[in-house]
């Protein structure tokens, strides 16, 4: 997917965002975005400690509710 990409490519990117977000905000940016990565990261961890600790609890799609009226939810689309 990223075979192509050059590093004029990857300046004219840079050069894109900094006219858009300018220079003081980038950073900003990408701290966001890196504290989302993590947090993402350590959500699949527990959940990935949590369903191999104990693998006879009931999952979390069968321990809900049915929805109210009984039957299969409304369709939006």
């Amino acid at each position: 997917m990223f075979e192509n990409l050059s590093l004029p490519h990857l300046l004219m990117v840079l050069a894109v965002a900094i006219l858009v977000f300018g220079p003081k905000r980038i950073p900003e940016i990408a701290g966001s975005m890196g504290k989302g990565i993590r947090e993402f990261k350590r959500h699949i961890s527990e959940a990935g400690r949590i369903d191999s600790a104990d693998e006879n609890t009931v999952s979390r799609t069968e321990s809900r509710e049915a929805p109210p009226g009984g039957g299969e939810p409304k369709r939006l689309l």
